[in-house]
């Protein structure tokens, strides 16, 4: 038998709402992956990929990776991990770096053996380019007995799949007993054509959407038969206060309702809806920071044409792109756009091809006529070539 911890979009270096604090929260929660592995003397770490939010990732998340997976290393439990659409790079990526300094091993076409199973990688591939896919996998060991696929990108049956999961077990030259996914934030599990395909979720909540708890998938292949079972970690609390005023009812309703939660070094999310009076967010942000959260977020969802009506925005102008790219990560794209921002920031492609590349994906769009969503994605300062 062979367990395995199925873990993936840590999105180490994500400052989110611009907080140095919750930055530190997602290196936590990978830092817990990495406890609870030990503790529980899994055969291997498996990432499905966003080990860090950025490609360009700050020094000190790097660092703090590699503390991590040190502690891995000295309990000999392998990391294995794929690279995805958040840290990919134009040439060697981080988890390349890992894999030289003997810390990680970076998934392919070619089996890795971790007790009787086999596992294998397919890295992020944007949606333009999969269509020269040819999922042309090395042949198992003739001693493993099960195989596994560990891959990033949001896949059917979930929400908002662009990637058909049937057509790819049937392309593929191995036949898999799992599909270990990451990139889709909710975790969930289905089969498919005799195939289990989950998705283990984020370590840390990278949106207000995000409710429920965080956590990940342990896995044990015993022969070919597989079972998953979900496992949570214990984050800073979201306390999510949602209310709907009455005509008549405007701010002190929400102050009410904000001030019956305990909100010691909780991140509030307020939403509120209704027919009531305007309300001011900073009045409210005020009373839950007064109440000990850490940070406050006021959404009011009765502006004009249903959005969300914002607070003035929180610019970082240190680096006023990170705040840009975030802002714009908030907001639900239809497929179009996430093909299009897959495009303009794919590597691969040259300058003089993006106009190509983008009408062509407008004229797609119009064929498909299919939506999906979008994620966000952020700036931050190191680059390989600075750190080595």
């Amino acid at each position: 038998m062979t367990r395995v911890i199925h873990t993936g979009d840590t999105h180490v270096g994500y400052r989110q709402y611009h907080s140095p604090e919750r930055r530190q929260d997602f290196l936590d929660a990978f830092e817990s992956v990495v406890d609870d592995s030990i503790d529980h003397d899994v055969d291997a770490v498996v990432h499905a990929g966003d080990l860090f939010h950025d490609r360009r990732p700050d020094l000190p998340d790097l660092l703090g990776v590699l503390s991590a997976l040190r502690r891995l290393d000295a309990a000999d439990i392998p990391f294995l991990a794929i690279v995805g659409n958040h840290e990919a790079t134009r040439g060697s990526q981080w988890l390349d770096l890992f894999s030289d300094l003997g810390l990680a091993t970076r998934l392919d076409s070619e089996p890795t053996l971790v007790g009787d199973t086999a596992f294998y990688g397919l890295d992020h591939v944007p949606q333009s380019r999969r269509d020269d896919l040819e999922y042309d996998f090395e042949s198992p060991p003739a001693d493993a007995e099960a195989t596994a696929l560990v891959g990033h990108g949001l896949f059917t049956p979930f929400a908002h799949a662009d990637w058909d999961t049937e057509a790819m077990l049937d392309a593929a030259s191995v036949d898999f007993d799992a599909v270990l996914l990451g990139d889709n934030h909710v975790p969930d599990r289905a089969e498919v054509d005799g195939t289990w395909v989950t998705y283990c979720g984020s370590t840390e909540r990278a949106s207000a959407d995000e409710r429920d708890p965080r956590g990940y998938n342990i896995v044990e292949f015993d022969a070919a038969t597989v079972d998953i079972r979900r496992r949570s970690l214990d984050t800073r609390p979201f306390e999510f206060i949602d209310v709907e005023l009455s005509e008549g009812e405007g701010v002190e309703r929400v102050l009410d309702r904000v001030r019956e939660y305990d909100l010691a070094d909780a991140v509030a999310v307020v939403s509120i809806t209704g027919d009531g009076d305007p309300v001011t967010p900073a009045a409210i942000e005020d009373a839950a920071l007064d109440e000990g959260a850490l940070l406050a977020r006021v959404t009011d969802h009765r502006a004009v044409g249903g959005d969300a009506a914002e607070p003035v925005a929180d610019v970082d102008f240190a680096d006023p792109d990170a705040a840009v790219r975030e802002r714009v990560g908030e907001m639900g794209l239809s497929s179009l756009g996430r093909r299009l921002d897959e495009t303009v920031r794919d590597d691969a492609v040259a300058d003089s091809n993006v106009r190509g590349r983008v009408a062509s994906a407008v004229r797609d769009a119009f064929d498909e006529e299919s939506e999906a969503a979008e994620q966000s994605d952020d700036r931050d300062q190191v680059s390989m070539e600075d750190f080595l």
